[in-house]
């Protein structure tokens, strides 16, 4: 009888982590720099074709390998970064996992390149999960790695990506957000041959915000520097008059880690209070510092969430730190009826139906003075044949011939209309 349970075999199980770790080429792009920077590299290139379908090479100068880790490194659950299951906690490196690179290899033509000291250097070469070679190279000290056609062998997965434009999008933000954790590295993004990043090495973090988006972004942006208990938060938070419905960027860093966290997000933006219009969204990039004991970032095959030991401390840490942010703009504003002491949003055009209503509140006035025109027309005409009755029934007729006081017409001229 055929056993019922059977231990896959370790091709299909690299596949099946791929489809955890790779979700589409700009998860390969993610993966790839994470090692770079956590090989002490400087400067890192990147360059892909066709949204990364075709052609994905990320290129680096840290500390490369030698032929023994080389080999050992496209092995699952194979690391340089923790050794036991305590180095978990507070681990400050991007990965620590070791499936990175066996499943990206399992799913594409893959290529390594890799010197420890710029005289010895070693080529892999895997196409499909399966080795094909192993040769001397030449190279500086550093890895470069090569992933070609994507998904080749799981054609399903393959029919799933989105257009070229739409993978090269994503791709250029993954960039953007692992540059905007490490302003101290210098990263270049071709695609198709036509330059889209391209960040100098700096140690002012706006400068880095500035490169990657201009002036038109980062003058907008006010420091956030703030402490409490053993949470730092700093970064940048825009100015409330700056904030649009549509278009902000919202980054949240824990101990330089990127993570998706809406609810940090929304803490933040309601730090904002009644600044901000309803509807609007301030950028936001902000960077929390807190013990290692205190953040569980093993909860994520691609390491885009965390766990906090006390999230709601966090949260309101956050909050007090934009409001603090924004305190100096209600000291330094004049006092005004408004109150806050903080500028105002930017005022927006009416809506189509607020602009009718405006236009019915304008020619209002002008259909109460022509009401009143036509009384008083009528109670001319009805004195001038009240005159020839007698005098006692003039003045009824008069009395009568008097118009009714409109409501309407009051309520006009006490609001100054």
């Amino acid at each position: 009888m055929t056993a019922a349970i059977a231990v896959l075999a370790p091709q299909v199980a690299d596949q099946i982590a791929a489809g955890e770790v790779v979700e589409r080429p700009a998860s390969v792009v993610k993966e790839l720099i994470e090692n770079a920077l956590d090989a002490g590299a400087g400067a890192i290139r990147i360059e892909i074709e066709d949204g990364g379908k075709s052609l994905i090479r990320v290129s680096d100068d840290g500390a490369g390998m030698t032929r023994p880790d080389a080999e050992l490194a496209l092995a699952r659950h194979a690391t340089s970064k923790i050794r036991e299951a305590a180095d978990l906690i507070g681990v400050a490196t991007f990965g620590f996992r070791g499936e990175a690179l066996p499943a990206i290899a399992s799913v594409s033509r893959f290529e390594l390149e890799t010197s420890s000291d710029g005289d010895v250097a070693t080529r892999l070469r895997i196409t499909g999960g399966k080795r094909e070679s192993v040769d001397d190279a030449v190279r500086q000290r550093g890895t470069t790695v090569t992933v070609r056609g994507l998904f080749f062998n799981t054609p399903a997965r393959r029919k799933f990506l989105r257009a070229q434009a739409t993978e090269t999008r994503a791709a250029v933000e993954a960039v953007t957000v692992l540059a905007l954790t490490r302003p101290d590295v210098a990263f270049t993004l071709t695609s198709d041959d036509r330059p889209l990043i391209d960040v100098r090495p700096t140690t002012r973090p706006l400068d880095r915000v500035h490169a990657l988006w201009g002036r038109e972004l980062a003058d907008t942006l006010l420091p956030v520097a703030y402490r409490e208990g053993p949470l730092e938060v700093r970064g940048f938070a825009q100015r409330p008059a700056q904030a649009k419905p549509a278009g902000r960027k919202g980054y949240v860093f824990v101990r330089g880690r990127p993570i998706r966290d809406p609810f940090i997000l929304r803490a933040a933006e309601a730090g904002y209070r009644s600044t901000i219009a309803p509807g609007d969204r301030p950028s936001l990039i902000l960077f929390l510092e807190l013990p290692g004991d205190a953040v569980d970032v093993n909860v994520h095959p691609s390491k885009l969430e965390v766990r906090f030991r006390d999230k709601f401390f966090v949260e309101k840490v956050v909050e007090e730190a934009v409001r603090a942010a924004l305190g100096p703009l209600a000291a330094a504003a004049p006092l005004g009826a408004g109150g806050s002491g903080l500028p105002s949003p930017e005022p927006r055009a009416p809506s189509p139906a607020s602009a009718s209503g405006v236009r019915h509140l304008h020619r209002l006035p002008d259909r109460l003075r022509r009401r009143d025109r036509g009384s008083a027309l009528g109670a001319r005409t009805g004195a001038v044949r009240a005159s020839d009755a007698p005098a006692h029934g003039r003045r009824r007729a008069r009395a009568a011939a008097a118009p009714a006081a409109d409501p309407r017409i009051h309520g006009a001229r006490a609001r100054g209309d």
